[in-house]
């Protein structure tokens, strides 16, 4: 029998010298990376760092064999090392057995007990945020739920502790982070090695919020009571190495992780949300339906949330149509076998949730917002395997994806109910990429709803 030899990867076109393809990544990293799923086959080598060689996965057969068959002898890749680098190691940042051991010792901070615990704290920091909109005026949608992911965050892991000029420094410094991380991925190690204000301004940002955390953390150790957030449950965890509690620094690097990590994600998925409600009355008047027949008037709880189907498919296709993630990193630590590739050790592998969610070959129409093909029986009939990766999978997938689910359903349901968000004719926003994907400027109107919703506004 004679083994074919698979056929050779292709390499992206427009590489140029010491700077790879960084140029077409930050003019436009999302039209860039998608243009490669049309234009090559399963795998296509571009250069993210001069010396390395990148290979973008665009086959979900690769893509879910790299995660969960491969995933426990592959490291996280340059965007978690660069995350690492910038903002402390932590379980997100970590591989292997690391990986494994950080995760065990933060898995009860997102258990379901712990996040039943938030859902009111979730629900009074969105109550809290609506009433701070002023009904009838324009309202950047975007920063605004940036602003309230960082509350909810603030109260489920500070408690409340930190005073308002302190939240509005963290909230600031917090997006010259984002940005700069993202920035980072794409370009070569010594563009951020250059006295340029791009880099001072990160730094500074980085060190600011870094300074926050610490001091939040050093003040609970030393007072010693129990706030009943995320952070006392740091403080009273183990290293199951050593039998000594986490330090302040590694307490300090896992919230600076999930600030960063977190806070975007989340806000881009509740603007595009908001964003896909005020184009089709439909669906909005679905879930507003739904709500008023499970809810019956009353503020939402953690136990509603399994009973809102169509609303899970709401955030089920927005995580689709609207994914946050554009690269997401392994590598290789040995010579690797990815489908019929015989991969070798230190090559970077890379996929993207946001183009895989939007291919045609994949999903039906996939740039048209539908709830309804996550109904059981048009899943079945059109979906590929493993062309679905919200949270990721294998052993490294989020630790927070019911936390964030539970933030999602808590706040959609929360804020529809009390607003609605006019868009201005003919305006479409569209899809930019910094370390996460979000909507470039969204601009709406916010419009006070009257009738069941008083009564959850009493209530609260």
């Amino acid at each position: 029998m004679t083994l074919v030899a698979p056929p050779p990867i292709p390499r992206a076109a427009g590489s140029v010298p010491l700077l790879g393809h960084a140029v077409q990544l930050v003019r436009d990293n999302l039209g860039f990376i998608a243009s490669l799923r049309a234009d090559y086959g399963p795998l296509v080598e571009i250069t993210l760092q001069p010396g390395t060689r990148t290979l973008i996965v665009q086959d979900p057969d690769l893509i879910r064999a790299m995660l969960t068959d491969l995933g426990p002898g592959l490291d996280k890749g340059r965007f978690f090392e660069k995350m690492g680098q910038l903002l402390g190691d932590s379980v997100v940042t970590a591989a292997g057995q690391e990986h494994v051991r950080r995760r065990r010792q933060l898995q009860p901070a997102f258990a379901r007990p712990e996040i039943a615990r938030y859902v009111d704290l979730m629900r009074g920091a969105t109550t809290t945020a609506v009433d701070s909109w002023a009904p009838g005026r324009q309202l950047d949608v975007r920063e605004a739920m940036v602003e309230l992911s960082l509350e909810m965050l603030a109260k489920t892991v500070f408690a409340d502790s930190l005073d308002d000029a302190t939240f509005r420094r963290l909230r600031k410094d917090l997006s010259v982070v984002m940005n700069g991380v993202g920035a980072r991925v794409m370009l070569p190690d010594w563009v951020e090695k250059l006295p340029l204000p791009f880099n001072r301004r990160f730094t500074a940002a980085r060190d600011a919020v870094r300074a926050t955390i610490d001091r939040a953390v050093a003040e609970l150790q030393e007072s010693g009571r129990e706030t009943g957030d995320m952070l006392s449950l740091l403080l009273r965890t183990t290293d199951e190495e050593t039998g000594l509690p986490l330090t302040g620094h590694q307490i300090s690097s896992e919230i600076l992780t999930l600030a960063v990590a977190g806070t975007e994600t989340t806000a881009s998925v509740l603007a595009w949300t908001l964003y896909e409600f005020a184009r089709d009355a439909d669906v909005e008047r679905r879930v507003l339906d739904e709500l008023d027949t499970v809810l019956d008037g009353r503020p939402i709880a953690f136990e509603d949330l399994p009973r809102l189907p169509y609303l899970g498919r709401v955030i089920r296709e927005t995580l689709r149509l609207h994914h946050t993630g554009w690269l997401v990193t392994r590598r290789t630590v040995t010579r690797t076998q990815l489908g019929p590739w015989s991969v070798p050790a230190g090559t970077e592998l890379a996929y993207c949730q946001h183009a895989l969610h939007r291919d045609p070959a994949l999903f039906p129409d996939p740039l048209t917002f539908d709830p309804d093909r996550w109904l059981q029986e048009a899943q079945a009939e059109a979906f590929t395997p493993g062309a679905y990766l919200p949270f990721g999978a294998g052993k490294h997938k989020c630790i927070g994806d019911r936390f964030a689910v539970t933030e999602l359903v808590t706040a959609i349901a929360t804020i529809i109910r009390r607003v609605r968000f006019d868009l201005p004719p003919g305006r479409t926003v569209r899809p930019v990429a910094r370390a996460t994907v979000r909507p470039s400027t969204l601009l709406m109107t916010a419009h006070r709803r009257t009738g069941s919703t008083e009564q959850e506004q009493e209530q609260d």
